[in-house]
């Protein structure tokens, strides 16, 4: 006899997500998902019915047949109530259970070739295999309906009318709570007997659940019930101890173990301030001991442990905050935004320590203030000039009177959260002297290897710090120990160009100020004329703080004159400059517009950004000493040596009378005698300034220089070089000798700086002297010989011979 063949169909399919259908049953679920909808409105277009397949994993939102089990049910649609326009409540009927071929339509709902699953007739019905079975289930029911409180009685009532095997099976599953997967596995198997067995066993593994679920209930409720005698009992106590007028310490201690039990510290921080509440409990009232262990306790409490605000770790956001409150720094603005990008990537992973080094009011605080917010961390400020004790790091030990914690730990307390953003403010400025070296405490604060587990000497248990943000602040690198600063990431903010400084008094600085004085924005008007004028003739400074104080200078006076009356705007020209500033404009560098014999304008880089550094010298009558004055470093004056030498060695070729060393005395003088210098990269400026006072040529106007020279007339590299053409430009200086091996320096300076400057770069020394001496006159070309830059190979034959 040949079978007969599968009955195949092709249905509209409903993908469900945790939930099952099975035949003979009713279900009512919400559908929201478009491709369910329009499943079902083709499915009411025919013959209303459905295949109800069970997706695999729930979180997939467009299914595939590879997501869809193979057996699910055709069910009738009943009724649908559209709830919303994209959502819909539906009651289905399951019919039969059937399988699905292949899913050949994925849209605009899913469409799929089914073949029709017969359920297999239970063999010997009435038989005691048959009878066992049902009355398992019918007991293990029981069991579950008695342990979980849940069923309904007409479940109940109808489960134990059942006499038909697999019918059982399918109705059990369908109306008590159990896994998808368990439900889909009762579904999936068509044998009955074999069905109900399966089912069984779940029902036993759910009522041993049911069973623990309710031995722990019962344990936590006896637990409630001696706790909350307990606390009557202690009440009642507290009450007569009130009545006696009696001091309650105990309910001090008990307060203190109840806030350290729930702040859920780790084992051994929980263990050592439930001892240190233990030492109070044997303390007697009023003691000096007891005071002590108080005040640890407090500040223990006071930590907030546990608690972190919620980072917004998004480079888009920070871009915008820091745009907006920060012009210019594009290059430190791209740096942070890529430690805030790794951040937004891998936000477990360790934070990075910076350090932003530039001269003061360049914007590193605000900048670090910027960050804070754009990251929505709290922000805490330590200020670490003139720290010279290391307890203000680390904390003072309990031994001593008025001990407290170190800076760090209150930083993080002020901070409310454990991932807060420290800025350790003048970090160069750390001092040290017997009382220890701060510096040296840092060290395992900035160690993101080890500062999960920082002792402070107060606490004396250990302070996760790897989820804190560091952010430091220096005007130099110089003073920084070199174990500290290898354990930090510099970012160096240069100084601000003239057109810069425009751009933030006119956004920041300007706005800012007349608010604070008060100022309508109409009430002063400063032109970016003006502000160029005060930049260029009141300041001289990298960073744009005088500048500030300049803007609150006109503010002011612009108070007074609408105090005064007669006046209800105020506009401020060049012209008007010293009537509304109390303070003489810078004058000119008149070395920089004439020539002179002696004077080289050599460039310098200080804390505060670049500087114009004069070197003078003179020839005199003596004995061949070399004079070194204006406050000099050791390094300066070797570099003096040196060129000496330099020009001793070519004073042939160089027209330099031979014996200049013996009868002549050499002074060279660095004005502003204060002010200390050092650094060799005044070399060819000390070298052009002695060549000019020996052969009386002088120097051309407009010129600066900065170069490191050697013995053999090399010019060597030099660092700075932003800062010193910046303030080559500011001095009027129009232009610059830079070392060859500087050019690739010059992408780092500002266009607007390059366009104005000349740049020459210069290898040796004689090309030094060729761009910067001017030509001899005309009476003197005849008793001196003339200078004519020679070719280094020419100059070594002259010398050996």
């Amino acid at each position: 006899m040949t079978p007969m063949e599968p009955t195949t169909m092709n249905m509209p399919v409903l993908a469900l997500r945790g939930l099952t259908v099975f035949p003979r049953m009713n279900l009512t679920f919400d559908v929201e998902r478009p491709i369910s909808i329009a499943a079902l409105e083709r499915a009411m277009e025919g013959e209303q019915d459905v295949f109800l397949v069970t997706q695999r994993e729930i979180s997939v939102e467009r299914p595939e047949e590879k997501d869809l089990y193979q057996i699910g049910t055709v069910s009738h649609i009943r009724q649908i109530l559209r709830l919303s326009s994209g959502s819909a409540r539906v009651m289905v009927e399951g019919r039969r259970r059937a399988r699905l071929r292949r899913l050949w339509q994925s849209s605009p709902y899913l469409q799929a070739n089914l073949e029709e699953l017969p359920e297999e007739p239970p063999s010997e019905a009435r038989s005691p295999r048959a009878e066992a079975l049902l009355r398992q289930a019918w007991s293990l029911f029981s069991d579950y309906a008695q342990l979980s409180g849940a069923v309904p009685e007409e479940i109940a009532t109808a489960v134990m009318d059942s006499r038909d095997v697999g019918q059982l099976a399918d109705f059990i599953a369908q109306n008590i709570p159990l896994r998808h997967t368990d439900k889909q596995e009762i579904l999936e198997e068509l044998a009955p007997f074999v069905r109900l067995r399966k089912l069984n066993g779940l029902l036993a593994r759910e009522c041993s659940i049911l069973g623990f679920e309710h031995e722990m209930e019962g344990k936590i409720r006896d637990q409630l019930v001696r706790t909350q005698r307990d606390q009557i009992l202690r009440t009642q106590i507290r009450v007569l101890q009130n009545e006696l007028g009696e001091e309650d310490d105990e309910d001090e201690v008990e307060d203190y173990c109840r806030k350290i039990l729930e702040l859920n510290l780790e084992e051994e921080a929980e263990k050592h301030l439930l001892k240190e509440a233990g030492k109070l409990s044997r303390q007697p009232y009023g003691s000096a001991e007891a005071s002590v262990i108080r005040n640890y306790l407090d500040v223990c409490l006071e930590m907030p442990w546990n608690k972190s605000t919620r980072e917004r770790a998004s480079v888009e956001t920070a871009r915008k905050v820091l745009e907006k409150e920060h012009f210019g720094l594009e290059k430190v603005k791209e740096r942070i935004l890529e430690t805030i990008a790794v951040r937004q990537m891998n936000p477990k992973g360790k934070g990075q320590i910076l350090c932003l080094v530039g001269p003061p009011g360049v914007g590193k605080t605000s900048i670090a203030i910027s960050v804070a917010k754009a990251l929505n961390r709290k922000l805490a400020r330590l200020s670490l000039g003139g720290v010279r004790d290391e307890a203000d790091i680390r904390g003072h030990r309990r031994t001593y009177i008025g001990s407290m914690p170190g800076r760090v730990i209150d930083a993080i307390i002020r901070g409310g959260s454990m991932n807060p953003l420290l800025l350790l403010d003048e970090i160069d400025k750390l001092g040290n002297d017997y009382r220890g070296d701060p510096a040296s405490a840092l060290l395992e604060v900035l160690d993101s290897e080890q500062n999960h587990a920082f002792r402070d000497h107060y606490m004396e248990i250990p302070v996760d710090l790897s989820q804190v943000m560091f952010i430091t602040t220096a005007n130099t690198t110089d003073t920084i120990p070199q174990p500290l600063l290898d354990r930090m990431e510099v970012i160096r903010l240069s100084s601000y160009t003239d057109e810069e400084k425009v751009e933030i008094a006119r956004r920041h600085l300007l706005p800012k100020q007349l608010a604070e004085h008060g100022l309508k924005k109409s009430a002063l008007r400063v032109d970016d004329g003006v502000l160029r004028a005060i930049i260029r003739d009141y300041t001289r400074e990298s960073g744009v703080r005088l500048l500030e104080r300049r803007v609150a200078a006109l503010c002011r006076k612009t108070d007074m004159r609408l105090v005064s009356g007669g006046t209800k705007r105020v506009t401020v020209t060049e012209e008007d400059l010293p009537k509304f500033l109390d303070c003489q404009p810078y004058p000119p560098a008149l070395h920089t517009e004439r020539e002179e014999v002696g004077v080289v304008n050599g460039l310098a880089w200080t804390e505060t950004g670049g500087e114009i550094l004069e070197v003078e010298a003179v020839v005199c009558e003596g004995t061949g000493k070399l004079e070194l004055t204006g406050n000099l470093g050791d390094v300066i004056k070797e570099s003096a040596q040196a060129a000496l030498s330099c020009i001793r060695s070519r004073a042939a070729v160089l027209g330099v009378e031979a014996e200049f060393y013996k009868n002549r005395d050499i002074h060279v003088h660095f004005p502003e005698g204060a002010v200390p210098k050092d650094g060799p990269s005044a070399g060819i400026a000390v070298t052009t300034a002695m060549l000019s006072a020996l052969t009386d040529r002088k120097i051309k106007a407009g010129i600066a220089m900065t170069g490191e020279v050697t013995l053999r007339g090399r010019v060597l590299a030099i660092g700075g070089l932003k800062e010193k053409t910046m303030a080559a430009l500011r001095n009027g200086i129009g232009t610059v000798l830079i070392p060859k091996d500087n050019v690739r320096d010059l992408e780092e300076i500002d266009q607007t700086v390059r366009a104005a400057l000349k740049f020459i770069p210069v290898e040796t020394i004689d090309q030094v002297f060729a761009a910067a001496l001017a030509p001899m006159p005309e009476a003197a070309r005849e008793e001196t010989p003339v200078f004519v830059p020679v070719p280094r190979e020419k100059a070594e034959a002259v010398l050996r011979q």
